[in-house]
């Protein structure tokens, strides 16, 4: 089953042309009866946000993060507020002790050339010749950055752009401090929404050119895991098994999150997505797109006014970042 991650309704299980009423009616069958169970339990206001024993500090510092970054209002490739959010990606980066890399370029759109820039933060590993050895293993954390162009109304992105922002903006600190033996790429991607309409021209423009460059100089060969994070600050989070995403590496994840008792987060449901992670698989790269595609009843905040700072937690944010964080030592050390 295939499913489009951003087109002009939610994805559907499909094999040909569909209508947009036929893409929109289609999510229930990708989700299934849990996602229609869940928003039948959010319409009867039983559904709670599922609780994180502990320190939340790094969910807290995430959502300080996506608080900022959605103050400044819709942020579209090439916008004045885009431009804002680079630069607080940046300094952010850098107060965090993080090397920090701006890639610009040119992107070719139905709306014409738009100036876009894929924003890479690079933390060194203390294994010799990590500075410069082509042998040497790289991980990549990577997230989405802008937002949807959406004339109609005003799309703040919290969730859809601000939660894996604020997410790796949180862990740059902590990962700049943890002195792993390989190195760690932080990658915030322009471009990956569609301009117009979902297609292989119109989208996941910031991860197609920056595949395209490091398949030219040779890094693609050298990260051992790509973890994509998407729409992950949801308070009632479910993050499925993404089918195009590498099984073994996917396992791991599963392993990772149940060992740290938040199995409940990571279900058992299933569905296919196309994201940033389809370009680095299509270049050899283990990549896992860890995605909550079940957002509010029948997933209807999605790419709405409704995509707002409070339908995000921390404790959802804390979540993920403490899998990341697990998962990232246990592949550092094998």
């Amino acid at each position: 089953m295939t499913a489009k991650r951003k087109g002009p309704g939610p994805p559907r299980s499909q094999t040909g042309s569909q209508t947009k009423s036929e893409k929109r009616s289609g999510l229930r069958w990708i989700l299934g009866a849990a996602a229609l169970a869940g928003a039948i339990y959010w319409m009867a206001g039983s559904l709670s946000p599922r609780p994180v024993q502990g320190n939340t500090e790094t969910g807290d510092a995430a959502m300080a993060h996506a608080r900022e970054i959605v103050g400044l209002g819709p942020r579209p490739s090439g916008s004045e507020a885009h431009r804002k959010m680079q630069a607080y990606i940046v300094e952010q980066l850098e107060a965090a002790g993080v090397e920090v890399e701006q890639r610009t370029f040119t992107a070719q759109t139905p709306n014409g050339p738009v100036e876009m820039n894929n924003i890479v933060g690079h933390i060194r590993g203390r294994g010799t010749g990590s500075n410069s050895g082509s042998g040497d293993r790289i991980y990549v954390l990577g997230t989405h950055y802008e937002t949807k162009l959406e004339p109609d109304f005003e799309f703040v992105g919290a969730n859809d752009g601000g939660s894996g922002t604020g997410l790796l903006l949180a862990l740059a600190p902590l990962l700049a401090q943890k002195g792993f033996e390989h190195e760690v790429r932080l990658v915030f991607f322009d471009g990956e929404e569609n301009i117009v309409e979902w297609s292989e021209q119109d989208s996941l423009y910031g991860s197609r050119h920056l595949v395209e460059e490091w398949k030219k100089d040779g890094t693609t060969g050298r990260i051992a895991a790509f973890l994509l994070l998407d729409l992950i600050g949801d308070a009632d989070l479910d993050i499925m098994r993404e089918t195009n995403s590498t099984s073994w590496l996917q396992d791991r994840v599963w392993a990772t999150a149940s060992r740290l008792g938040h199995a409940r987060s990571f279900s058992g449901g299933s569905l296919t997505i196309e994201d940033d992670h389809i370009p680095f698989l299509r270049a050899g790269v283990p990549s896992v797109d860890l995605i909550d595609y079940n957002y509010g009843p029948g997933n209807r905040y999605w790419h709405t006014a409704e995509d707002t700072l409070d339908k995000l937690s921390a404790g959802s944010l804390q979540v993920v970042a403490e899998v990341v964080l697990a998962l990232l030592e246990e592949l550092d050390g094998s």
